[in-house]
């Protein structure tokens, strides 16, 4: 970006007309030293600390601030901007450091009078959590001009651009925006969890084709549902309020199943590891009911409706819904504070990432009002990182049964089996193996895996159907064993 064209007239004004000395200060200067402390006081307390009055007082009214991913702003759109997405939200909030060794400033003078000063630098981003390690998202290249009004300095004109990843050996926001333009998948967001912690979270792209994704954007996740649905089971096991081995008929006996007696044979255990019998969803069938395709445990395949019946015999038995469970098993723990199985009342939709097909037209948005154990999450990048984490560090199960869910409880193929819940995949190199969950439905497509031995994982959840360019693109060049999870695919 250049500065606009009224700057630079003044500095030809100053520098050629006035020939007045117009270069870089030392850093050893007073001018220097009074922009470096205007820069620190300003973003402390009108960006870091949200003091709103403060900030309103110090940009011009006539403010110009340009960003090259979310777009020109004026003053107005700017404040409003800074109060809803920066801070709305006191317990998450977004931070910026100032990178002290990159700063430069160039006086500005009229006349040989002093009346403001560009400042140059690079500028690093967080998002600051209690308690926490505070996370890099981005890091920019900053160009303000500070105007004198009295004396005081006020901020005239602001450019935010050079946007980067902040990890080295990580896509550049310009690559992924590229390719997430040439796929017309409007959104990518992206969890890197390392030696059992939560340490990257970036959203790039769109909500819409329009409006930029911010940090906490709200996706639809689709079966990433299960493995949360699957967890908060073994909860109840550990807490002695369900086995894996009853039978299921004693709480819950769907109407399709009356006339066929193998409904007897149905358990926890057989639904976990996908043992039922039953299709994926009935509604995909000929009948349009549920019905035994093989007998119970006699092998391996996908059921959403199973994960669904045990929802609904869970529910029969303890009286409590599936996201009251949810909640105090997972959610509380685990500060999920931003998840949820359907569009309640707490539900962003500004936030939220709309799904788009393979040709970038948009699908229209179904709001679900009632729970579904495999499907149709609503959460955050964040979110489902923290959950991703929790379980590679044991998910506060006991041992024993923590072992149990890693365990290869039926073989899919070579070195493909699953466990509970999760695809459990092996022969990865120094021994590794990866436990691992895919989400699939019109204009979603999301990955949650986790590499138990280093403790590595990942989430990438993407708003569109065209996205093995993106997959291939990050697996194969930037995350933890992704090119041998690609060759395995």
């Amino acid at each position: 970006m250049k500065i606009t064209k009224f700057i630079i007239s003044h500095l030809m004004l100053t520098c050629v007309g006035l020939l007045q000395v117009c270069a870089q200060v030392g850093r050893d200067s007073e001018l220097f030293h009074t922009l470096k402390k205007q820069d620190s006081i300003f973003f402390a307390r009108g960006f870091n600390q949200c003091d709103l009055t403060y900030l309103e007082a110090h940009i011009a009214d006539d403010l110009k601030f340009y960003h090259d991913q979310s777009g020109f702003q004026d003053k107005t759109s700017f404040f409003e901007n800074t109060r809803k997405y920066i801070c709305s939200n006191p317990d998450i909030k977004p931070i910026r450091k100032v990178d002290a060794s990159s700063l430069e400033v160039f006086p500005l003078y009229n006349n040989g009078t002093l009346y403001g000063a560009i400042q140059k630098g690079k500028h690093d981003f967080y998002i600051r959590e209690k308690g926490k390690t505070d996370i890099k998202t981005s890091s920019a290249l900053f160009t303000h001009v500070w105007l004198v009004e009295g004396e005081d300095w006020i901020l005239g004109e602001a450019l935010s651009f050079d946007h980067q990843d902040p990890e080295k050996g990580k896509a550049s926001v310009s690559t992924i925006e590229k390719m997430l333009l040439e796929t017309k998948v409007p959104a990518l967001g992206l969890g890197i969890i390392e030696d059992g912690q939560l340490t990257k979270v970036k959203v790039f792209g769109t909500l819409d084709k329009t409006k930029k994704a911010p940090y906490n954007t709200i996706f639809k996740v689709a079966s990433l549902t299960k493995p949360l649905t699957a967890l908060t089971v073994l909860k109840l096991v550990d807490h002695g309020l369900l086995d894996l081995q009853e039978p299921l008929y004693k709480y819950w006996i769907d109407p399709d199943l009356k006339k066929d007696k193998r409904y007897k044979e149905l358990t926890p255990y057989l639904v976990l590891t996908h043992q039922t019998g039953f299709p994926n969803w009935r509604y995909m069938t000929d009948s349009n009911k549920l019905h035994f395709q093989f007998d119970p445990g006699e092998k391996y395949q996908y059921s959403g409706e199973g994960f669904e019946y045990l929802r609904k015999a869970i529910e029969k038995k303890l009286g409590k819904t599936l996201e009251d469970l949810a909640r105090d098993f997972i959610f509380e723990p685990v500060g999920m504070n931003d998840t949820r199985f359907w569009w309640d009342g707490s539900m962003n939709e500004s936030r939220y990432a709309k799904n788009f097909d393979e040709n970038g037209n948009q699908i229209e948005t179904v709001k679900y009002y009632e729970a579904n154990a495999a499907a149709n999450l609503l959460t955050t990048v964040e979110d489902y990182g923290r959950f991703v984490a929790y379980v590679i560090n044991g998910a506060g199960l006991d041992e024993q049964l923590f072992k149990d869910m890693q365990k290869h409880q039926v073989k899919l193929k070579e070195n493909d089996f699953f466990g509970y819940g999760w695809e459990i995949l092996t022969g990865f190199n120094d021994d590794e193996f990866a436990m691992l969950h895919t989400g699939k439905d019109p204009g979603v497509s999301t990955l949650a895996i986790m590499f138990p031995k280093s403790k590595n994982g990942y989430v990438v959840f993407l708003n569109g159907d065209n996205v093995n360019q993106i997959y291939e693109y990050l697996l194969t060049q930037k995350l933890y064993l992704g090119q041998e999870l690609w060759d395995k695919r």
